[in-house]
């Protein structure tokens, strides 16, 4: 998986203006940008050695990146609140740690709207789509399996039984970002718990709706399969995707 992050800046070929965040950590009534202009960094997990509590990741939001967020979303009719005291929750800082090391771009983040309906993020992204031309690269930050109980290995039936089910939910989630013609994945994503094992893949599905923004912004661009990795702990299917 690292290998996969560091890779990410290569696979996008040029270097961002800026970069917006949709991280599966972070949930708001209504859709909220984060506005603090040098965010701190939020630790927000445990258990992990002090090293991991001492990462730093000094980049700063985005003054135009901002406005620009709050104009597209009023122009689609999409609430829109702000909080500028929030930080990087390990969502962002993890993963650009490691496709954007120097932290010399700017990253605003946008959290997801709480109820998680597909539709509603999807048609978020489909809002935000005109950052991409903007040089804006869109993230969204979450995984394709999480089904914490498998992950951690709390109950050998349920690991034991992670490979069958990753894989049945993965198969389709492929099938849906990288050969559905656009208004199908659409349809496919927003009836995502219809799908073979999807709530075997993910009980909850705060993982998976960043994906639902990423590919509302994606219009008629298909998805390609940019990673794809068997966690070898409970043998259990995991991909990620990239639109454009």
């Amino acid at each position: 998986m690292g290998e996969y992050l560091r890779d990410i800046a290569r696979q996008v070929g040029q270097t961002p203006k800026a970069i917006l965040v949709i991280s599966a950590h972070w949930e708001e009534a209504e859709f909220t940008l984060q506005t603090a202009q040098q965010p701190d960094l939020l630790f927000d997990y445990y258990g992990f050695p002090p090293h991991t509590y001492q990462i730093t990741y000094p980049t700063h939001n985005d003054a135009k990146l901002m406005a620009r967020i709050g104009q597209l979303t009023a122009q689609a009719g999409i609430a829109l609140n702000h909080d500028a005291s929030r930080g990087y929750d390990h969502g962002v800082f993890i993963p650009l740690k490691l496709i954007y090391p120097d932290a010399d771009i700017p990253v605003a983040q946008l959290s997801l709207k709480k109820g998680l309906d597909p539709a509603e993020h999807i048609r978020l992204g489909q809002a935000l789509a005109p950052l991409r031309d903007e040089g804006v690269l869109i993230i969204g930050s979450g995984m394709s399996f999480h089904n914490m109980k498998a992950l951690m290995g709390r109950g050998v039936n349920l690991a034991g039984q992670a490979h069958n089910f990753s894989y049945d939910f993965d198969d389709w989630l492929k099938t849906t970002a990288t050969e559905a013609a656009p208004l199908q994945r659409i349809q496919n994503l927003t009836r995502w718990t219809q799908a073979p094992a999807a709530r075997d893949a993910h009980p909850r599905e705060e993982h998976l709706i960043p994906l639902m923004v990423v590919a509302g912004a994606a219009g008629d661009d298909k998805g390609t399969a940019t990673y794809s990795q068997t966690l070898p702990h409970i043998n259990a299917a995991i991909s990620g995707y990239q639109f454009g």
